[in-house]
């Protein structure tokens, strides 16, 4: 897939900080990020970004309740959503693909390879 534009989400400001560099330094995406479930939800719906990397483990509103609700909105319903997360194992990424979400990238994930790994999520979306 073409880069485009991405949703970083996770309430951790250095992840942030180096998913947002490692998209559009190495990977030539242009990219948004949010602290919380709550701001990617609106940002969501006011950027619609090509695809979302979601956190799973964020106070308040975590990554599966974040994706429901993105998944109700018809607006947000068919942004692809790849959750990033330190909790990552094969059995978890099999609960969590048929719930909406498009893959699982496992943190820490490889800043020199995080592009191509969305990209290559993103290829098996219909």
């Amino acid at each position: 897939m073409r880069p485009g534009h991405a949703l970083v989400v996770d309430d951790d400001e250095t992840i942030r900080e180096v998913a947002q560099l490692a998209l559009e330094l190495v990977g030539g995406w242009r990219v948004s990020t949010a602290a919380n479930g709550t701001e990617a939800v609106r940002l969501a719906r006011t950027e619609r970004p090509d695809v979302i990397l979601l956190d799973v483990m964020m106070p308040v509103v975590d990554g599966p309740a974040t994706l429901d609700k993105l998944r109700e909105d018809t607006w947000t319903r068919d942004i692809p959503v790849v959750y990033l997360t330190a909790k990552a194992n094969p059995e978890q990424e099999y609960e969590w693909v048929p719930g909406g979400a498009t893959g699982v990238i496992a943190k820490p994930f490889d800043p020199m390879t995080l592009a191509d790994d969305v990209s290559r999520l993103l290829e098996q979306v219909p």
